[in-house]
């Protein structure tokens, strides 16, 4: 009796078990179908939906509800990318340059689905890169190694223009484009540096012949302003001269004269004969005091008798005179 009781038993509890694992197998299914029949497309990004393999639509971001197993999504990052490259090519004079250049684009989210269509996911590598470098070449030929530097930002316009033209048919949007650096062989970078040391020289040449020239002018002008000042004066004393001699009288000459005179006569006067001695009237006064003086001592030594040197008067006519009177 036990062992019939038993066997129903073992038979509920593992059809139980079958029953959860079945349950368990069409969750599974379920979660796996509910996780292939929804798509969430991020920001800045475009969803391509494939059905078969065959591209039928482009979804934007936000989540979307797709057939699960028969189709699948490509996400395709529609933001600004950057690109660098590097190419070697030769300038208009056979110059070897290696440019570098950074590359902003991005692909044109309506023509996303013929980009992966006609191109693929790997677009940068098929595409971007090879026109970059053809790009690269095609300008740098249009220019002389020296152009390639004096007119760098046309060389980049020029550049952008062929990338333009290459890759939008593609669907790829160009956006902006740098050039980074020019690398030249070292004879050519000697050259540019000789011909720009001798450059500087002629500046300074030329600045120090501008700067000789200013001084010049500078003593050409401090020249002719001092030539002015002097005629000036020269004028200005001519004119006072002119005045002096319209106003000047013998009057006026002998007032000045007096005013400037010492009270000190000239020892000689000019005169018919020449120089005259000048006497004036102290001197005469002195002179006659003198002359008075010498008549008087004159008649006094007159008026003494004089000694008596002969022994007798000669007579007045002559005779001899008489010893004996």
């Amino acid at each position: 009796m036990d062992a019939k009781k038993a066997q129903p038993v073992s038979t509920v509890r593992k059809g139980a078990v079958s029953t959860l694992v079945g349950l368990l197998v069409i969750l599974g299914l379920v979660a796996i179908l509910a996780m292939n029949s929804v798509t969430v497309v991020d920001a800045g990004t475009r969803g391509v939906l494939k059905t078969f393999g065959e591209v039928t639509d482009v979804y934007g971001e936000g989540l979307h509800f797709r057939m699960p197993f028969i189709t699948s999504v490509v996400h395709v990052n529609v933001r600004t990318q950057r690109l660098e490259s590097a190419s070697t090519a030769a300038s208009r004079d056979l110059q070897n340059v290696t440019t570098q250049v950074v590359l902003n684009y991005r692909p044109n989210p309506e023509q996303v689905g013929e980009l992966i269509r006609s191109i693929g996911i790997g677009y940068t590598d098929i595409v971007i890169d090879p026109a970059v470098q053809e790009s690269v070449k095609a300008a740098t030929a249009q220019f002389t190694a020296e152009q390639l530097i004096t007119q760098r930002p046309q060389v980049s316009n020029t550049i952008r223009d062929v990338l333009v033209e290459r890759l939008g048919p593609s669907g790829i949007e160009v956006e902006a484009l740098s050039i980074t650096e020019f690398n030249f062989s070292e004879e050519f970078s000697r050259a540019i540096e000789a011909k720009q040391v001798a450059e500087q020289d002629v500046l300074r040449a030329e600045r120090e012949l501008q700067s000789a020239q200013v001084q010049a002018r500078q003593q050409v002008a401090q020249a002719e302003a001092a030539a002015e000042a002097r005629l000036a004066t020269a004028r200005a004393e001519a004119e006072s001269l002119r005045l002096q001699r319209e106003v000047i009288s013998p009057e006026l000459l002998q007032l000045r004269y007096i005013e400037k005179w010492d009270g000190v006569l000239p020892q000689f006067t000019s005169g018919d004969q020449g120089l005259v001695p000048f006497v004036s009237v102290d001197t005469l006064d002195q002179q006659a005091r003198g002359s008075s003086d010498t008549s008087a001592s004159d008649s006094s030594s007159a008026s003494e008798p004089e000694p008596n040197t002969a022994t007798a008067e000669e007579p007045a006519d002559g005779t001899e005179p008489n010893p004996n009177p």
